[in-house]
């Protein structure tokens, strides 16, 4: 993790994460980042959870293209809060349908895609990522052209991959797969690194092909506190602490002190989470789905 951070996020990159909603933030990968202390980053996605709360108040950010920002259980995230009414980080709200189309729009390689969304609304309002058209087609009709996003690294949370980024994925997939494919590079973040035949022999599941991939990083439990399914739930209780301690900056400079600086890596952060805790937030009861026949 420490290698594929320093290499392919330089100060300044536009970096898009937390891209499947509430599962699989890649937490341990901006906990990196934040002990680089990485700075002027341009941070991309529709919900975070409270990852983007942590890299803003370890003064990492330069502005945010987002849905939402927060910490979803809790309500609001207290950096972020902080970070807008003093410090002046510039907001591009965004929908996460129009994050999506944004995407998708960098991922197909063309400037922009006509939308009727947000229509109506104050989203589009001093935003240059909205921009009113008329259709060639139906003069008399409006839409708005959602502007292009093509990040300059996305970094992906996934259940397994081999060595080459090859990369199964199953659950809610959010915009991860238009930010793979819009991105400049692509860091992939991986519970269980597997051979290249368990790849293959689930073909439709790779969502994430190795060809784009810039980094492959084997990180048990790189998620945390979010849920990775199959294999971790949510640590809500984890999500309750950091809400109380990080009411005042102070607050957030010593929990980064604790959880952040504090350690060196994930494995570190897992011996302080402790070997009880992690367990316990082991899935228990394993749905499999029926094995799927390739044969001809």
């Amino acid at each position: 993790m420490r290698e594929a951070i320093a290499k392919f996020i330089p100060d300044g990159s536009a970096v898009a994460l937390g891209l499947q909603l509430e599962q699989m933030i890649p937490f341990a990968a901006g906990h990196e980042m934040i002990r680089q202390q990485k700075r002027d980053l341009r941070l991309i996605g529709p919900i975070s959870d409270c990852l983007f709360d942590q890299i803003i108040g370890a003064g990492c950010v330069k502005d945010i293209v987002a849905a939402w920002v927060g910490n979803v259980m809790m309500g609001q995230a207290y950096n972020f809060r902080r970070a807008v009414e003093t410090s002046g980080i510039r907001i591009f709200d965004m929908t996460n349908f129009t994050i999506a189309l944004a995407l998708q729009a960098g991922a197909m390689g063309v400037p922009f895609l006509p939308t009727r969304t947000a229509m109506g609304s104050d989203v589009p309002r001093g935003n240059h990522f909205f921009y009113q058209i008329i259709s060639p087609f139906e003069p008399k009709e409006t839409l708005y052209a959602v502007r292009a996003i093509v990040p300059d690294v996305t970094i992906a949370h996934v259940q397994r991959a081999d060595e080459e980024g090859n990369a199964h994925c199953w659950g809610n997939f959010g915009v991860v797969q238009e930010a793979v494919r819009a991105a400049k590079k692509v860091i992939v973040v991986t519970e269980e690194l597997v051979a290249s035949e368990t790849i293959a022999s689930d073909p439709n599941r790779t969502v994430i092909p190795g060809f784009l991939v810039s980094a492959v990083v084997h990180e048990p439990f790189g998620a945390h506190p979010s849920p990775v399914q199959g294999y971790y739930g949510r640590d809500n209780e984890f999500f309750r602490a950091y809400h109380a301690e990080t009411r005042t900056s102070d607050d957030f400079a010593r929990w980064r002190s604790k959880w952040i600086d504090g350690v060196p890596d994930r494995a570190g952060f897992l011996n302080l989470l402790g070997a009880e805790r992690t367990e316990k937030l082991r899935v228990k009861k394993h749905a499999y789905s029926i094995p799927a026949d390739y044969g001809y």
